[in-house]
């Protein structure tokens, strides 16, 4: 047994040796080998060790960003982009935040309005674009991007155009015997509500949220929302206007719900539309995303548009809400800020016309405008007044502005309204109540 148990011993050991001397003879040129592909991936990686990138944004996946992401990789298999929707709202928001905040998974994130920026820019979050000299921001997307800029510097590219408008039943226009104005004030509008009520409309005008107070915005960018002395102007003479002028439409003439109902049933405004309970809609480009959905929203009028009113009765003294929007911004703390900027630039310039049939215009100059309206919208053109939408879209020449009024005090002055329209205070109180509030704002943040 011994003897066996010897041989079988010798034996295993010279195999082990040769196996090892074997290994040995290899190990040297496949270490030379990886090393070199090593390095190779260093600087430019291969397709099977991709550069991996996620977008986080607030639309949904199926309404353009999951065409504009497959179109990319299919082109890109070194840099390969995943779409995470977030829902742009304050929930949705601080998702977001939480997420750049605790360092998961962001690399580009789309910020929906100058305030949120600020805030992301100020945590160290929103990479500073400036260290990038091939591409010009100024000259691509044109002046409006200007407003989106912190403290002079670009931290992201906005990439949308920007349009709020009415869309009106266009069938019931006719009918009523009303031309698609192109310039008009909320006292016109007031009484075309009445006139479409009066048609058998249970509405004359709803609203989205979203533009809810841009008639206030609109006179205190144009004015200040601060005065020369430093003080709030949260009184100015048309914000009480713009106070009655909705209170009457939701009370005395019943031509637009009351802003409590309409908060507490979250009210689908779209779908009243749509479905022919109202005639005219206060929105924006983002209505074609559901206008173009016969399936889930069958209509058998056609749409009009109109710019928004104005409070103002001197024309040339109105600015609208509007300009340059879906701003991207790059995680500062990516590790693949140089991936993710290639992706950017490709974005603004060619990638996002997926988009415009979800009813999200690119706002860069480098892409085919006309061939972005056709693709807004789509198979349905004949059911759109495409004269009406082309003025809104390119013909109206106010300018725009969006809106810089720090979130605070944009919770605070709705607090107030909210209470005047739900009959809680009247419209006198109200405005002082937000011109108390907005002082208080001002002396705290040092603007006194």
């Amino acid at each position: 047994m011994g003897y066996k148990k010897g041989w079988a011993t010798l034996l295993l050991c010279t195999l082990l040796i040769g196996l090892l001397a074997g290994c040995g003879g290899n190990n040297g040129k496949e270490a030379q080998g990886n090393q070199g592909a090593a390095n190779n991936d260093s600087k430019a990686p291969s397709s099977n060790k991709a550069i991996k990138l996620t977008m986080w944004g607030g639309v949904p996946p199926e309404a353009g960003p999951q065409a504009v992401v497959d179109a990319w990789n299919a082109e890109h298999p070194d840099i390969q982009v995943e779409y995470v929707r977030f829902v742009n709202d304050d929930d949705g928001n601080l998702k977001l935040d939480t997420a750049l905040a605790t360092g998961q998974s962001v690399d580009l994130f789309v910020n929906y309005s100058v305030t949120q920026t600020a805030k992301r820019v100020e945590s160290g979050t929103a990479l500073d674009l400036s260290s990038f000299s091939d591409y010009n921001i100024d000259e691509k997307i044109g002046s409006d991007a200007s407003t989106w800029k912190i403290d002079g510097k670009y931290y992201g590219i906005p990439t949308k155009k920007n349009v709020q408008f009415f869309a009106l039943n266009k069938d019931a226009l006719d009918a009523a015997g009303l031309e698609v104005p192109k310039a008009w004030t909320w006292d016109e509008a007031k009484e075309y509500a009445k006139k479409l009520k009066d048609a058998g409309f249970k509405y004359g005008l709803v609203q989205h949220m979203e533009p809810f107070a841009d008639p206030m915005d609109s006179v205190l960018e144009k004015n200040g929302y601060v005065k020369e002395d430093g003080s709030s102007n949260m009184d100015h003479p048309l914000v009480l206007k713009w106070l009655e002028t909705m209170n009457a439409m939701m009370k005395d003439d019943q031509t637009t719900p009351p802003l409590g109902e309409q908060l507490t049933s979250k009210m689908p405004v779209e779908n009243m539309f749509l479905g022919g309970e109202a005639a005219m809609i206060n929105i924006g480009e983002w209505l074609l995303r559901s206008s173009n959905n016969m399936k889930d929203f069958p209509r058998d009028f056609k749409i009009a548009f109109a710019p928004v009113p104005r409070l103002e009765e001197n024309e040339a003294d109105f600015i609208t809400s509007g300009g340059v929007g879906d701003f991207i911004s790059i995680n500062a703390n990516s590790k693949n800020t140089e991936a993710a900027w290639e992706f950017l630039k490709w974005y603004a310039d060619e990638g996002m016309m997926p988009m415009a049939a979800g009813g999200r215009l690119p706002a860069s100059a480098a892409v085919d405008q006309e061939a972005a309206i056709q693709s807004l919208l789509g198979e349905y053109a004949d059911t759109y007044d495409q004269e009406s939408l082309e003025f809104v879209l390119y013909g109206n020449k106010a300018p725009t502005f969006v809106r810089k009024l720090p979130q605070e005090m944009v919770d605070m002055r709705s607090q107030e309204y909210e209470k005047f329209f739900l009959g809680n205070q009247d419209a006198d109180q109200t405005v002082q109540a937000m011109l108390k509030r907005h002082n208080e704002f001002l002396k705290q943040n040092g603007a006194n």
